[in-house]
């Protein structure tokens, strides 16, 4: 048979490369300048977009996005090629992917440090910027189908399937998860609100962990893993059950991020139970991984990328045996809301999506330069840094995180709670301090390898177009009578994808449709009202100072937490809320019923110096909300956006809305006047207090008015 002769395209690969180390060392950056700023708060600066509420953001999406996402694409783009027989459909494709997907981390940075968000974790970008992902995301499929479909290999690799599922799937989560209303260019409501928003977002956020970092990285260690080992994958049929019961399995696992909560019972238990399932086959890709080693731990002992490597698909296995557990309602009890869930994410992240990128960087630039790694020594160094770096980060996370949880619950001989939640927090400090150190090696490890890359780079030639050939696809004349069953939807892609889809659509449709459509999931509480025009900007200013990155707004049924916070919370208290703002970490305390509880000036001064009336507070200050005054002229826009939305305001209640928040105002302006505190009402720090002296009130009015009843 003739062979064809063709070109791979490696400077497309070179371009990811370069972009995941240098977001790497931005996300890592922020992030340790978010761990600082928990045990030194100075490091906040005073400043909005140096608040710990807009870095932290700027952090997860910096790593997520910015440098996984280059990650997956550095190793797609390569390994796609490869595996297919031929080069990228169309590099003008490649290019705009390119271009576009940095166009779209600089504006997610700009937006966030600028207070632009949503107020969803891990999806936080406004409208404009999750239509422009769209059509990014639509040009990577493209160009990945349009490479499938005149490939010259007829059975698709098991890489290659998991590439496929992250396309489909992380299309599906992210289309779903920002459907939203638009107020303005910057400015936009979830189109759910409170239990259904919390479903659709913790279905988008626990998969944007499966489909985003999982999926893409196993497809990854398929190639890369056996090509730096030069030995096949252990089992071709492992990894058949591992791809089709992981993508059918995770798509279930979401409400296990909401036990305890107002979300109704049955949604919680079903994500108990497929997060206990995900078990066999994370592990199953885990055996498949080390296994593939078997015979050639020798050389894992002398090739620092197999080193890396080993311990990536070992951070998998343990962050994929954690999560299971700690789906489990008696650990859930205990973790949630506490920096134990810190350590168990970034075990996974520094471990495994950290380490594997490393890992394959290592092997990949060499290769594409011609050239020798410039300093095995160095190379040895940041792993040995790095590693010491994941277990001085983590360690003292899941010590504070049982710490945390023991002491918000503990009570004394009288049944009175032991500690005020501000003891907690000072507890932590030490801790929070460690990780940081331990954030520092990682990061040290990340810049050794960045000028270890450099120095690599300079002394080879960089190749970028790869000489290959290889025969035509030949035609399929369905005659595999001796081939597994399995190979049949391997010689066809697009099959695959729809049953991907498939596969996937099932477990968010089951989970969904009851809750949208019976009212029984939601129960109405009469006394719940929409919020008042300054208590919506009040509400807006909150999100946009990512106040929910550390104050959580659900009380759970526990007797520690009723005792310290008030009535647990119910589904039906947070049907107006769009966005939920139920939070996954209390840094702070829950702020579920903190309506009423301190007067106006209490917040006040609150928020202009947390230490005055938190002694030992590591919150920041928030000065500019003093000074800035309440956008008025979006109120027209938010009412109406909300009413789209069904938030039963009268009609035309727009057109009075900002006399109506006018008024409010002046009442709170006249309170702190009463305790001696002079300020404007058009201030931004007024609808603040206005929104935080609401919350949790619906539901005292309503014990209020059961007990004139009685």
């Amino acid at each position: 048979m003739e062979l064809q002769k063709f070109q791979y395209d490696n400077k497309i690969v070179k371009w990811f490369a370069y972009a995941t180390m240098v977001w790497g060392v931005v996300g890592m950056v922020a992030g340790l300048l978010a761990a600082l700023q928990l045990c030194i708060p100075a490091l906040n600066l005073n400043l909005p977009f140096t608040t710990f509420g807009r870095v932290r953001p700027i952090h997860t999406n910096a790593v997520i996005f910015a440098f996984v996402g280059n990650g997956i694409f550095m190793g797609v783009y390569y390994s796609l090629q490869r595996l297919l027989k031929a080069r990228m459909f169309s590099d003008f494709l490649s290019k705009v992917h390119f271009f576009g997907w940095q166009l779209i981390i600089v504006l997610a940075a700009i937006s966030l440090a600028l207070g632009k968000t949503t107020g969803k974790e891990y999806a936080e970008l406004e409208w404009p910027i999750d239509i422009l992902i769209t059509l990014v995301w639509v040009v990577f499929g493209w160009n990945m189908f349009g490479t499938i479909i005149r490939r010259r290999e007829r059975h698709l690799y098991v890489a290659i399937w998991f590439y496929i599922g992250t396309l489909v799937t992380v299309a599906m989560l992210h289309i779903v998860n920002s459907i939203e209303i638009p107020v303005s260019f910057w400015k936009s409501y979830s189109w759910y609100a409170g239990v259904q928003d919390a479903l659709v977002q913790w279905w988008y956020g626990h998969n944007a962990v499966a489909f985003f970092l999982t999926t893409p990285y196993l497809g990854m260690m398929y190639y890369f893993l056996p090509k730096a080992a030069n030995r096949p994958v252990y089992s071709y049929r492992l990894s058949i059950i591992h791809f089709w019961s992981l993508i059918f399995i995770y798509i279930w696992a979401g409400p296990h991020h909401l036990l305890y909560t107002a979300v109704p019972d049955w949604a919680q238990s079903l994500g108990v139970v497929f997060s206990v399932m995900l078990i066999a086959p994370s592990w199953g890709g885990m055996i498949n991984g080390l296994l593939t080693l078997r015979g050639a731990w020798d050389k894992v002992r002398e090739e620092v990328v197999l080193k890396f490597m080993v311990v990536a698909v070992t951070a998998y296995g343990m962050a994929t045996f954690e999560g299971p557990m700690l789906s489990l309602k008696n650990v859930s009890a205990i973790s949630h809301y506490t920096d134990w869930i810190v350590a168990h994410v970034h075990v996974g992240a520094l471990g495994w999506n950290g380490f594997l990128t490393f890992g394959i960087l290592y092997w990949l630039i060499p290769k594409m330069f011609r050239t020798e790694l410039y300093s095995k020594k160095l190379a040895n160094a940041h792993f040995w840094i790095g590693t010491l770096g994941i277990v001085l980060y983590a360690v003292p996370m899941y010590w504070s995180g049982i710490m945390q949880s023991l002491m918000w619950k503990e009570f004394t001989p009288e049944g009175q709670l032991k500690w005020q939640f501000m003891d907690t927090v000072t507890k932590m400090i030490p801790f929070y301090a460690t990780r940081a150190i331990g954030g520092t090696l990682y990061l040290v490890g990340v810049v050794l390898m960045v000028y270890n890359i450099i120095k690599t780079t300079k002394k080879g030639s960089f190749l970028a177009n790869e000489d290959a050939e290889a025969p035509a696809l030949a035609k399929d004349v369905s005659e595999h009578k001796n081939e597994h069953w399995h190979r049949w939807i391997e010689r066809k892609p697009v099959q695959m994808m729809i049953v991907s889809l498939v596969v996937v659509m099932i477990g968010g449709i089951i989970e969904f449709v009851p809750t949208f459509l019976v009212k029984s999931n939601i129960p109405t509480i009469t006394s719940v009202k929409p919020y008042t025009p300054l208590e919506l900007q009040g509400r807006d200013i909150y999100i946009r100072e990512g106040c929910y990155t550390c104050h959580s707004q659900m009380i759970r049924p526990f007797r520690s937490e009723t005792a310290r916070y008030g009535e647990y919370s119910k589904a039906g208290e947070f049907v107006y809320d769009h966005p939920f703002q139920w939070g996954s970490k209390r840094t702070g305390p829950d702020l579920a019923r903190v309506g009423g509880k301190y007067p106006d000036s209490w917040h006040y001064t609150h928020m202009l110096d947390p230490t005055s009336m938190s002694p030992g507070s590591i919150m920041p200050s928030y000065p500019w909300l003093f000074d800035d005054q309440i956008d008025v002229s979006s109120t027209v826009a938010k009412i109406k956006a909300m009413k789209r939305l069904g938030v039963p305001y009268p009609d035309g209640f727009e057109n009075i809305a900002a006399k109506d928040m006018e008024k409010q105002a002046k009442v709170i302006a006249e309170n702190l006047n009463k305790d001696g505190i002079q300020t404007l009402p058009d201030r931004e720090i007024v609808a603040l207090i206005a929104y935080l002296q609401r919350m949790g009130t619906d539901i005292k009015n309503q014990q209020k008015d059961t007990l004139r009843k009685n």
